[in-house]
This record gives structure tokens, sequence and C-alpha cells, in this order.
């Protein structure tokens, strides 16, 4: 099965970190809670690399499921390991709060990140519409903290960012205090469509985008590269893989909500709407 995730020895062979001391690397290279993966998954592969003395993180992502990034964010916060975080191409929505995890970020030149409210969709009474509001006020708040303890920002001038759904270049997020430092600039392995989101980066004369898989080595050589950006055209295959991301996430988040993730993989394999 396809995974938005890859965890191995950033060694020569063996179980990442099994032997004590050793590196590690973790990709994220997709939509976060694709595939029907979520974060127990990813956090029972992290178990391999407990005893990893550095651990390596590189994040190609727009964001997916709030629940399981925050629940990701949370594991890699509790490993002793030193973490590096690297961002490939973009961090954006509850891709950017798992890079927060990170001891230090590191993004290329041409990277970006983007942060922005939590969103869900709710069905039913005014008092459903109620509840799912103010469950979205206590995530925001769960993101919020993670924000401000890595930039030291007051949390109302977070808040702001967030609603503004604010896009930071690589030399922004140093200076906002979201990443460490800059690098050279680097070809991303994979692009997305990131036409949902409002403030999304136009893209560039002469540009082309590719959905490429998580990559089997590591990321390919430095080279000079633009930033991933919108696909203006997106192919029809391009389409209904955005449309069924989109039909898994709200989903798997709608029965984390009503507290009953067990039950998401039944309703999307029976097309429930």
């Amino acid at each position: 099965m396809r995974s938005w995730y890859d965890i191995r020895d950033a060694g020569s062979s063996g179980i990442a970190g099994s032997a004590g001391g050793g590196d590690a690397e973790i990709l994220i290279y997709d939509e976060i809670g694709a595939f029907g993966i979520t974060a127990k998954q990813f956090a029972d592969d992290l178990k391999a690399v407990g005893k990893a003395a550095r651990i390596t993180l590189r994040i190609n992502s727009p964001g997916g499921s709030v629940f399981d990034g925050l629940a990701i964010h949370n594991s890699l916060k509790r490993l002793s390991a030193r973490k590096t975080v690297w961002i490939d191409g973009i961090a954006a929505s509850i891709a950017s709060v798992i890079a927060m995890a990170g001891d230090e970020i590191v993004m290329p030149e041409n990277a970006m990140m983007m942060i922005h409210d939590p969103a869900g969709v709710v069905v039913g009474t005014a008092m459903d519409m109620r509840a799912m509001a103010e469950a979205l006020d206590r995530i925001k708040g769960g993101l919020v903290a993670a924000y401000r303890d890595r930039t030291g920002k007051p949390d109302a001038e977070v808040e702001q960012m967030m609603a503004s759904e604010t896009w930071l270049t690589a030399a922004e997020a140093v200076a906002a205090g979201f990443a460490d430092r800059v690098d050279k600039p680097i070809r991303a392995t994979a692009h997305f469509d990131l036409s949902r989101f409002r403030n999304a980066p136009a893209p560039e004369a002469g540009e082309t985008l590719m959905e490429a898989p998580l990559p089997d080595a590591a990321p390919p050589a430095p080279a000079p590269e633009t930033v991933p950006v919108a696909d203006p055209t997106p192919t029809p295959e391009a389409r209904v893989r955005a449309e069924t991301l989109a039909y898994a996430r709200e989903i798997t988040d709608l029965c984390a909500l009503a507290g009953a993730s067990q039950r998401a993989s039944g309703f999307i394999a029976a097309d429930t709407s």
C-alpha cells in the first residue's frame, strides 16, 4: 500500500536507530492521513527509531488531517533524539505544525510554509454547528500553542496570522521564528494542487508541476528550482485524486470529532455521504 510517509535507517542497514545512538530519517511527502493510513500506524513505526540519537525529518506536504498531524507532532516531541527538520518544498497547514517539533528547522531558499485556521464540515442542527465551532476553537488552541512555543510570539499575533492564512518564504519564516536558517534552493520531489487555499502563491510563467510518489531514496541532489505552487490546469486524474482525498479527510475528521475514529474506514469503504 502506498504511504504518505517513510521511516528508515539513515545509516547502512537495519531498523532505524535500533542499536541506539544511530541516525534515522523520516520523510513526509504527501497528504497527511491519506490512503487510509493514520497517525497510529505512524506512531507504531516511529517506535523503531526510539533509540536514535539524531533524526532528520524531511517534509514536503500540503497538510491533511489535523488530528493525525497533532498526534504526530506530539509523538515526535516526546522523542529524546535531536530532530532536524528540512522543509524540502512546502510545509502547509498541519504539516507546518509537525515541523514545529524540530530542534532545528531548515528551509531551502525556495521552500514555503503556511499556517491557517483549522476547518471542518458539519450537517445538522444549530446545536451541532455550535458544537463544531467550539471543537474548532479548541483545536486552534492546540495549534497556536505549537507555533507560540517555537516562535515566542504572543497568542494574539499567532491567531491573527492563522486567520489570515499566512504564507511565509524561507527568509520570512526565519525572521518570524518559524524556522532557524535558510539553505540553498533545492528541486522538490513532489508538487501539489494548492487551489483549495485562499492565498496560495500564483504559478510562475512556464512552470509545470507533477505528482510524484514518495521517494525510495534520498531527495534529489540540490538544484535551483522554484517553489511548489498550484497547478493552473489540473488533469482529470489529479482532480479525482484531490476529491477523493478531501472526502476521506472529511469523513476521518468527522468521525474523530464524534469520538468514533474506528468507524471512518467503514464509511469510506461504503462511500457514505
